[in-house]
């Protein structure tokens, strides 16, 4: 029983740091974007826009990538 514990708080750390993980790369790309339309964007957020989605799809693509390796 008490491995099953281990097992399980191991799993919580794991899913948690992906969560920060995601977070992270999210804000990240954000940030870039915002700073590229400040300084080479004429009009609109066409940078912010495009790098947010890049960012979701990446950490969407990690996310499923680690959790495949942590159900085998």
């Amino acid at each position: 029983m008490p491995n099953n514990k281990n097992n399980n708080n191991k799993r919580w750390a794991i899913l948690s740091g992906i969560a920060i993980q995601m977070g992270v790369i999210i804000y990240l790309f954000t940030k870039v974007g915002v700073w590229l339309d400040l300084n080479y964007s004429l009009s609109g957020k066409k940078y912010t826009i495009l790098l947010t989605l890049a960012g979701v799809a990446i950490s969407l693509f990690l996310v499923l990538r680690q959790t495949n390796q942590l159900n085998k």
